[in-house]
């Protein structure tokens, strides 16, 4: 008789696949789990950001540095920035994996979209710091 259970469901997954318990991209859940902790953590800060946003309506430079000058909304605004484009970044990812099929375009293309999230959290964070600093 074979060591093989004939019943036992059969699985496309290698055997250090399923030890490591890791899917095709190599990661496993640990992306999901990251995008949905993004997800969570911009449903939380949106309330505070729409009432940022109300608040910022109709004000010049000054008045807008006076609002985001404040160190709760600042901090706000920097954890919001920091959700959307992490969660940006793993979504990009997740497509980036699945639909290029050619390993070097999709290495340039996954590196292109860490480069990009960086610039961007970067770009926001230093406007954010500039406006709250008054400079």
């Amino acid at each position: 008789m074979s060591a093989q259970n004939s019943s036992a469901p059969k699985s496309m997954r290698t055997p250090l696949g399923r030890v490591r318990n890791l899917g095709s991209s190599h990661s496993g859940t640990k992306d999901f789990w990251r995008q949905r902790l993004t997800a969570v953590a911009m449903i939380i800060l949106v309330v505070p950001m729409i009432v940022v946003v109300m608040m910022l309506l109709g004000r010049n430079q000054a008045g807008a540095a006076q609002i985001l000058g404040t160190p709760l909304i600042a901090i706000f605004v920097l954890l919001f920035i920091i959700a959307s484009v992490w969660h940006m970044k793993i979504g990009m990812q997740v497509v980036i994996e699945d639909y290029i099929h050619d390993e070097k375009l999709k290495l340039v293309s996954i590196m292109a979209n860490n480069f990009f999230s960086v610039a961007v959290a970067l770009a926001a964070a230093y406007a954010i710091f500039k406006l709250s600093s008054g400079v």
